[in-house]
């Protein structure tokens, strides 16, 4: 009926004239008010319905699963199946066209590309809606609290409780590990003690009937409040190495979540990429681990995990990762007198597919290196270009020695760049800043930002200058054109120049005068937020937007990898659905409103 019909948005595209016919034939219009239901659960759809304007929303309960903007079909699994598993709901005044069902069925008989198209552009979404009646449990690590996990109720014992009276424990209550209460010193303590610990327990001589369960437990316990994500506690469990968590509140034992139970909660086996990591016993198994980590990444995307939680993990699998390797190529007494660093966006937590290397070495003030560093440096470069990691353009790497050097050195050379406020030294601050330990004793790389911290809050001048890279993007004289080869010659939007740079850059400019050391974005916020220095209706606004541009990158990423393609951090927003513009339209207002903040706080009108 409607000639105006969008034969060229997929899958129509595919239709023959004759078949584009057809659907005119047998097409209508239907207008809905804001907050009409279109579908209810169990109704039998008569439609294929193809959004004109407005949105509609597919929900499960209150949950929004999906958002429907123009040019988008619903409900395809609905008409075939010929019930309805979801609500659908106008968000807004809906125009939407009413293709009948025996027109659909028609066309899907007739062209099999018009079938292939109609079904996958929805195939992952189907997929995990299909699963999420029988997975429960599987929900998104953003949405998962620990308290809505299934805990293990926690099992007593005392500390002087013998090794054979525990294993009865453990066999009576179906459980791998008991809580070790110790009242014996000046201030009562609890512990753990697991299965795990049993070997020990055999080889220590002792009677199993006369050993204290309390000589072996651990008490340096991990806890964690009832609140905390499901991601977060996994991320302890990586960074400690540990399989098990308290569940405390205050100074209530609520229970003890396990890995496993964790593990369930992400379906691309994760943690299977961590065990790789630490029984790899040569560089080439680790570099079979290291290109697992991709898929892991794309998994969690697709399963609608948050990208701030994905590089979370992202960075506690690397660093394992970069450990092992560095304790493969350096000696055990170089490890051991030596901070390795990792820079960026890999300092940060917020690398979601592999980058150039960006680390950095910290010598002991006393220690003499052996003879060959050098070499030993160019060695681990050369392994994490194996990784899939490549050379920095920039070389800041621990092979150039202007990126290494003891503590006494690095506090001097951060010291010069701060006060230089020349473009070179306010880049290689910049750099310096995200610095985050990965091997070999963190303590010279806390000395050394300590050292930088108590510097930088006094120095405006160096303070607004340094700020004022917020604006490099755009200006060729930028000290910041240095660190990123960006071209300005085409309609993609690049995500880290647009939005990723100003939001990450200007939160380190607040982190700096405020004397924060948090490198991740995220936690400046939250520091700022504390202190007083961000509203927290703001910092929420900037978290979001941040990751808004993350995930439009990594989107984008996925799909160039995919098509062979090198990694450009470009969007094209005429790819991007209805929803995503409209989103990336408010993510940039919020860029703009931050960066006339910045120029504010920071004078850098006047500079």
């Amino acid at each position: 009926m409607p000639n105006a019909f969008n034969f060229d948005a997929s899958p129509f595209d595919s239709l023959s004239k004759g078949e584009q016919q057809l659907v005119r034939d047998n097409v209508d219009i239907a207008y809905f008010r804001k907050d009409d239901v279109i579908l209810d659960v169990g109704a039998e759809p008569k439609h294929l319905y193809v959004v004109i304007k407005g949105h509609v929303a597919q929900m499960e309960g209150d949950e929004v699963l999906y958002m429907y903007g123009p040019d988008d079909t619903f409900d395809s699994r609905g008409l075939m199946a010929g019930k309805s598993s979801h609500r659908f709901i106008a968000q807004e005044e809906v125009l939407a066209y009413e293709l009948a069902q025996d027109t659909v069925l028609s066309l899907i008989a007739d062209n099999a590309t018009f079938s292939a198209l109609l079904f996958s552009s929805l195939g992952d979404k189907l997929s995990a809606l299909s699963q999420r009646h029988d997975e429960q449990e599987m929900q998104s690590l953003t949405l998962a609290r620990l308290d809505s996990a299934v805990m293990h109720p926690p099992h007593y014992v005392d500390a002087d409780t013998d090794i054979v009276e525990v294993a009865r424990v453990f066999s009576e209550h179906n459980t791998t590990h008991v809580l070790v209460r110790d009242d014996t010193g000046t201030l009562p303590r609890l512990g753990i003690f697991s299965s795990t610990a049993l070997p020990r327990a055999i080889l220590d001589g002792r009677p199993l009937d006369d050993l204290p369960v309390g000589d072996l437990a651990t008490y340096n316990l991990i806890t964690l409040p009832p609140d905390s994500l499901m991601g977060e506690a996994l991320t302890m469990m990586l960074r400690h190495r540990i399989h098990r968590i308290v569940v405390a509140e205050r100074a209530e034992v609520l229970g003890v979540i396990e890995s496993l139970d964790v593990f369930s909660f992400l379906s691309n086996h994760s943690h299977l990429i961590l065990t790789r990591i630490d029984q790899a016993p040569s560089l080439d198994m680790l570099a079979d681990a290291a290109g697992q980590t991709r898929g892991m990444v794309q998994q969690l995307y697709r399963s609608g995990t948050n990208v701030g939680l994905i590089g979370s993990l992202v960075q506690e699998i690397n660093a394992r990762l970069f450990e092992r390797a560095w304790e493969m190529v350096a000696p055990k007494e170089l490890v051991q007198n030596s901070c390795l660093i990792v820079m960026g966006s890999e300092g940060r937590g917020e690398q979601l597919l592999k980058t150039d290397q960006d680390n950095g070495l910290i010598l002991r003030d006393d220690y003499t290196p052996p003879d060959n560093l050098q070499q030993i440096c160019d060695d681990f470069s050369a392994a994490l270009t194996r990784f899939g990691y490549p050379e920095c353009p920039g070389r800041i790497m621990l092979n150039n020695p202007d990126w290494r050097g003891t503590r006494a050195d690095w506090v001097s050379r951060t010291r010069g760049w701060l006060i230089s406020g020349q473009p070179e030294s306010m880049m290689n601050l910049a750099i310096f800043l995200d610095a985050h330990a990965v091997a070999g004793d963190g303590r010279l790389l806390q000395h050394v930002t300590q050292r930088l911290w108590e510097l930088s809050t006094d120095n405006d001048a160096t303070l607004n200058r340094f700020a004022a890279a917020i604006d490099a993007f755009g200006s060729g004289s930028s000290w910041l054109g240095r660190m990123f080869s960006i071209g300005e010659d085409s309609d993609l939007l690049h995500m880290k120049k647009m939005g990723i740079f100003p939001i990450v850059h200007g939160m380190r400019s607040l982190a700096l005068a405020n004397g924060i050391q948090a490198t991740s974005t995220v936690d400046r916020i939250q520091e700022l937020v504390s202190k007083g220095q961000l509203r927290k209706d703001w910092g929420d606004e900037l978290k979001h937007a941040l990751h808004f541009f993350m995930g439009l990158r990594l989107k984008a990423g996925l799909k160039e990898l995919e098509m062979g393609k090198p990694v450009s951090g470009e969007a094209d927003p005429k790819s991007m659905s209805s929803l995503d513009r409209d989103l990336l339209k408010d993510s940039l207002g919020v860029v703009k409103r931050f960066k006339a903040t910045l120029r504010q706080r920071f004078r850098l009108d006047v500079i």
